[in-house]
């Protein structure tokens, strides 16, 4: 199972980590209607979190995450520019807000070009600051949702599926469940989700 790793860290809020496991669900939101992105709920239908695609924020590569109150989280920006357009990997950066409402940079998920995804499924996430266990990785088929979030030991801190109950209402996947492992950052592993959603053309893209 691995050593403790990066179990118990608070990435974007420690009111984000539980003591016990978790299991939530996420309900996408069609463009046509509510300009995309998708609500995240907890067993008793209440609201965790809510993602604001790019049809709602009304800029490409950008999200954000936001809280049952509906104030923002994190921002999710992809990187552009030349240096990126000829690398292997695209940038997305999850940034949060201090006290005064400046960004600071927490995370940054390297996306690989879809040539390299096709042979290599596992993407990368390093938390800030850098160090030898403040890395994440995705395993599996977000696309199928059938992946995981693992930490640098390779202990599954968060696994994404659907239920044969939900499969049998929702054969189109717009209805998905993720358990949260003790300990994790809820907000972490969905501003994660969003920019997988993206990556895979879903409910956030435009």
């Amino acid at each position: 199972m691995g050593s403790k790793g990066n179990r118990g860290v608070a990435i974007v809020s420690k009111i984000y980590c539980s003591s016990h496991e978790e299991v939530l669900v996420v309900r996408r939101r069609p463009h046509v209607v509510m300009g995309g992105g998708f609500v995240v709920t907890d067993s008793a239908h209440n609201v965790i979190f809510r993602v604001d695609g790019c049809g709602v924020v009304g800029t490409r590569g950008q999200l954000i995450l936001r809280d049952a109150n509906g104030d923002a989280l994190l921002l999710i920006r992809r990187k552009e520019g030349m240096v990126e357009a000829l690398s292997i990997h695209r940038k997305w950066k999850g940034l949060t807000f201090d006290y005064e409402g400046r960004p600071k940079l927490v995370f940054i998920l390297k996306e690989p070009k879809k040539s390299c995804l096709a042979y290599n499924n596992t993407i990368k996430i390093s938390l800030l600051p850098t160090n030898n266990n403040s890395d994440f990785y995705v395993r599996g088929y977000f696309s199928d949702k059938d992946c995981t979030i693992v930490d640098s030991t390779g202990y599954t801190v968060a696994q994404i599926g659907v239920t044969k109950e939900i499969e049998e209402l929702m054969a189109s996947k717009d209805v998905y469940h993720v358990i949260i492992k003790p300990g994790m950052d809820k907000a972490f592993i969905f501003g994660v989700i969003a920019i997988l959603d993206y990556i895979h053309h879903e409910s956030t893209s435009c």
